[in-house]
């Protein structure tokens, strides 16, 4: 994710023209992507966003429904950056790739500060909003694992897509805390290899090599 607001890009608004509930998403997606939700207020997302105190409470209710609201735009943003670039590529293997590709990106901007569903979920309250939407996104993730590890031929996509699984979100963590932005691009060589090791033509190939 970058610094800009995920509400801003999806909706194409400056946040200090759009409605409040608009605005009090684009501080929320800048305050607690960079500070974490259970660190910031609610008060420093309504002095950011320039609306009443009244507005939170009327739009969303409670700080743990703008926190849903946060982290739900969160998963829109990335299930349709990863959606959208894997309509462009052909492979169901580089498909596979693609996803760590993305990864990557994010990584390497000055602006990652991990993974806000990871961070998020951290210090989750059982129930809460941290902790619900979190788990979904990685039963999304899990999925489109499995479909895609499915399509390219996998012995067995569910194996491949639990390790492929830890393999990217081991690196999202990895970035963070090491402070390497080059832990996606290892990760995905790792995973090139276990994509390799689970589909029998790849499999028959390398033999093959090795016998000549």
């Amino acid at each position: 994710m970058s610094g800009t607001s995920d509400v801003t890009k999806t909706s194409g608004r400056s946040p200090a023209r759009g409605s409040a509930r608009e605005r009090l998403l684009a501080a929320a997606d800048e305050l607690f992507y960079a500070e974490g939700v259970h660190t910031v207020g609610i008060d420093r997302v309504i002095e950011r966003a320039g609306v009443a105190k009244a507005s939170l409470y009327n739009t969303f209710g409670s700080k743990d429904e703008l926190v849903r609201a946060y982290l739900e735009l969160r998963f829109q943003v990335r299930r349709d950056t990863i959606m959208a670039e894997l309509a462009t590529v052909a492979s169901p293997r580089e498909k596979l790739l693609v996803v760590f590709d993305l990864l990557d990106q994010s990584c390497r901007r000055p602006t990652f500060h991990g993974c806000a569903f990871v961070n998020a979920s951290a210090e989750a309250q059982p129930g809460s909003a941290a902790e619900q939407v979190p788990a979904e996104v990685r039963r999304w993730m899990r999925a489109l694992f499995v479909q895609l590890a499915t399509e390219a031929g996998a012995t067995d996509p569910a194996k491949l897509a639990a390790h492929l699984q830890l393999l990217y979100d081991g690196a999202a963590v990895s970035a963070r805390l090491d402070r390497d932005p080059g832990a996606a691009a290892t990760a995905r060589v790792a995973a090139a290899a276990l994509i390799d090791a689970a589909l029998p033509v790849r499999r028959a190939a390398r033999r093959a090599a090795t016998a000549r």
